[in-house]
């Protein structure tokens, strides 16, 4: 079931009762705690104002120097814009099994893809000062979990370097791991986990195979149940894992669910074309002019 925690993460769950967790995060916590600043630059994220989006995660950022989730949202910013601007968070990529499995045409753009790396520098480098005092910190283990997903990510789709992207995949499963084990709530780690695994797991048999001996298990029904996860109780990425799960549908033929999650979108930002777009086109409606992205 897509709404069910996988079974792995169960046993961390039962682990982490076992052993005993860490007492909870301050009321001050980013990544663990919704912040309304960072909560408002996310609303802004999903309507398509990346500019707003970001001046209001990096208006943040300068308040907190030294929390490297502020990082982590400007990077996501980058890497959400570049995704949508390349047709990516969209049924017409993933409905075509070439763009699908081979990345987009062309290359992203440079400057963007640049500033993307240095966000995603800067807050790995924040989250190893945090790890350097306290191993076990959550911050720092959810900055780098989600860092190395999202470049994962990058990696697959946009510039089309499976090699490195599956290299960033096994750190970031190893980094989520260790985070859900002392916090079990971090379900927004579960994005880029999950949409790693569901694009591995389309892949060839034998191309599969071949992962296998690297250690990477590309997974397409744990993936859809990572990003069911972060739905049922995501922060910041409950949407996003909403637009890859309803596309993840679509492509599965799971159309009710897709209709669904688009039809939840659209209601929750009707300011976005893209949203009420898909909707239409999974209901196999005409796309009206004036909902043209």
């Amino acid at each position: 079931m897509c709404w069910r925690i996988y079974c792995k993460a169960s046993l961390l769950l039962l682990s982490a009762v076992i052993c005993g967790s860490r007492p909870e995060t301050d009321a001050h916590s980013p990544a663990f705690i919704k912040v309304p600043e960072l909560a408002s630059g996310f609303q802004s994220l999903y309507v398509q104002k990346f500019t707003e989006a970001r001046e209001k995660f990096s208006g943040w950022e300068t308040k907190h120097p030294d929390e490297p989730f502020g990082q982590v949202a400007v990077a996501a910013s980058y890497l959400f814009e570049e995704l949508y601007r390349q047709g990516v968070l969209s049924s017409d990529f993933f409905l075509n099994e070439k763009k699908f499995l081979s990345g987009i045409d062309g290359k992203p753009d440079p400057a963007r893809m640049k500033s993307f790396q240095e966000a995603i520098q800067l807050a790995r480098k924040l989250a190893r000062h945090r790890l350097e005092k306290d191993a076990r910190d959550p911050e720092g283990l959810f900055a780098l979990a989600l860092s190395a997903g999202m470049e994962s990510n990058a990696e697959l789709i946009l510039k089309k370097e499976h090699l490195e992207a599956l290299k960033r995949l096994k750190e970031a499963s190893a980094h989520a791991k260790e985070l859900l084990a002392q916090q079990p709530d971090a379900n927004d780690a579960y994005v880029a986990l999950g949409t790693a695994n569901y694009i591995i797991g389309s892949l060839s048999g034998g191309k599969r195979f071949l992962l296998r001996f690297g250690g990477i298990h590309g997974d397409k029904k744990l993936g859809m149940e990572q990003l069911g996860n972060t739905i049922e109780k995501g922060r910041y990425l409950q949407p996003y894992a909403k637009i890859l799960l309803a596309l993840a549908a679509r492509r599965e033929k799971q159309n009710p669910l897709a209709q669904k999650l688009f039809h939840e979108l659209s209601e929750e930002f009707p300011e976005s074309t893209l949203y009420a777009t898909e909707y239409a086109k999974a209901m196999g409606q005409p796309i009206p002019a004036h909902m043209h992205p």
